[in-house]
């Protein structure tokens, strides 16, 4: 037998894979133990508070241990994965035992490594420093998926001495592979119903219906097995009987702890660093939205008159487009405040911040440069923002850099809320629910259709009379649509 030495065996670490982030979640493996791989081959995919991405390896070899199960949350820098860069066989380990003994052994194989040999690792879409070899291309890679449960069976199957088979990784979005991972449905046994034979949402929730289908076929059985009362010594079983049975769920279970991890972490850490540091005000205004929503319809049904073909058009950007006119007008409202320098900063630009409801959690991505899009840019960009954040496919720096935010809690039914300022930004403005309402119109009480709007914003940057010269002003806008085309 080969023995492998250590100035052979790779380590690689978790990279930072956004902009100082600390830890980032193991979703899934898509390497084994003595599995061979190739440089930029994607061997886990891990979650971050910001973004769900794949991890290529950045050289080739063959897989020795993996130092972490899945679901285990990594600090950046730390070695998740140990490959030997010789070719020889490595032995097969299960990454769950293997994790004790094999962290302490990274940091010598790290002080050992040839002068030359390293390089360091790189991110999906980043590339990968030059070599020799070739990145195979990521569709016709054949990954290995299998778990070490189902190995032995299929060697079995293969014959004595035959290596495992080799599965070809399954087409899904991050998020639709987290969904099978909480509903503990195997990816390489869904059939795939979406484009180039990637698996959607539905494919997953069908593959998860039968096994539903079959628990529900059973639970008639244990009242079957029960003998049946005597007809003349016991009174008939009311037909109510059953319906305890939702308690005793609630009995067998009742509590359930869920880990504060990814989004939800740092979304509690972001809440409670900017609540208990910056001074809240939430001012409130109802505004009669009825021109705001015929301009909307207006511009659906002539598109091509206003330059908006092909793009979405709803109240949320008639609104966002609103905030933006009232900040060009008040420009001292879209600000920071620097607590090292004891400064306020001033921006001579708007990252307008949308918050969005994805299968991750809230996430808040924000549009680069809003202030200078005209109505048919600020359409489409808010569309895409929109899309690309319920695929899952947000980046770290679509998060970064926002400067003011919008919160639509009108689509859950709801009238308004005080929300709370995203740490660095100045103001937050949210959305409540449009409803028609009893309004006087022109001296006449007329079904119109309104909504509340609610500014909070820093008090330590923004007095009242700016925050409330900032709302007042997009009610204004929003009072009378038109100019916003021509300001758009």
């Amino acid at each position: 037998m080969t023995t492998m030495t250590e100035a052979s065996v790779r380590e690689f670490k978790m990279p930072d894979v956004g902009e100082g982030l600390t830890e980032a979640e193991i979703l899934k493996w898509y390497v084994q133990p003595g599995d061979t791989v190739t440089d930029g081959q994607v061997v886990c995919e891990v979650e971050t508070a910001k973004a769900a991405v794949e991890l290529p390896i950045p050289y080739d070899g063959v897989v020795r241990a993996l130092h972490f199960p899945e679901g285990t949350t990594v600090d950046v820098g730390t070695s998740i994965i140990a490959v030997d860069v010789t070719g020889g066989a490595a032995p097969a380990e299960a990454p769950a035992p293997a994790q004790a003994s094999a962290a302490p052994a990274a940091p010598a194989a790290e002080e050992k490594k040839p002068e030359g040999s390293g390089r360091q690792p790189v991110l999906v879409g980043y590339g990968v420093a030059a070599s020799s070899t070739k990145r195979r291309p990521r569709k016709s890679s054949a990954i290995p998926v299998q778990e070490p449960a189902t190995a032995a069976v299929q060697s079995e199957l293969n014959g004595h001495g035959s290596a495992p088979a080799v599965k070809e990784r399954p087409l899904a979005k991050p998020p639709v592979r987290k969904l099978a991972k909480d509903l503990g449905v195997d990816l390489t046994t869904v059939v795939p119903t979406g484009p180039d034979g990637i698996i959607t949402r539905e494919d997953v929730h069908a593959a998860a219906a039968p096994e539903a289908t079959v628990a529900a076929a059973a639970a008639p059985v244990a009242p079957a097995q029960v003998p049946a009362p005597e007809p003349v010594t016991q009174a008939p079983v009311p037909v109510t009987a059953p319906v305890p049975a939702p308690v005793a769920s609630y009995d067998s279970a009742r509590e359930t702890r869920i880990p504060v991890k990814g989004v939800r972490k740092a979304t509690a850490a972001a809440m409670v660093g900017s609540a208990f540091t910056a001074p809240h005000v939430t001012e409130f205004i109802t505004v009669d939205v009825t021109r705001t929503l015929k301009l909307v319809e207006e511009l659906k049904r002539a598109p091509e008159q206003y330059g908006m073909q092909g793009v979405r058009v709803n109240p949320l950007l008639l609104i966002a487009k609103a905030l933006l006119v009232a900040i060009r007008r008040n420009p001292e409202i879209n600000a920071s405040w620097d607590e090292p320098a004891q400064e306020i900063v001033v921006k001579h630009y708007v990252n307008l911040g949308i918050a969005a409801a994805t299968p991750r959690g809230l996430l808040v991505p924000n549009i680069k440069d809003a202030h200078a899009k005209t109505l048919p840019q600020l359409a489409e960009s808010l569309s895409e923002l929109v899309s690309t954040a319920r695929e899952g496919k947000t980046s770290p720096a679509a998060m970064q850099g926002g400067t003011v935010t919008i919160t639509n809690v009108g689509v859950f039914g709801v009238d308004t809320g005080t929300p709370i300022l995203n740490p660095g930004e100045s103001a937050i403005l949210a959305v409540g629910a449009i409803r028609l309402q009893p309004w006087v119109h022109k001296g006449k009480v007329k079904p119109r259709q309104v909504t509340t709007l609610a500014l909070s914003f820093d008090h330590r940057l923004v007095d009242g009379e700016l925050g409330s010269k900032v709302l007042a002003d997009v009610a204004a806008i929003l009072e009378q649509p038109k100019r916003l085309i021509t300001w758009a």
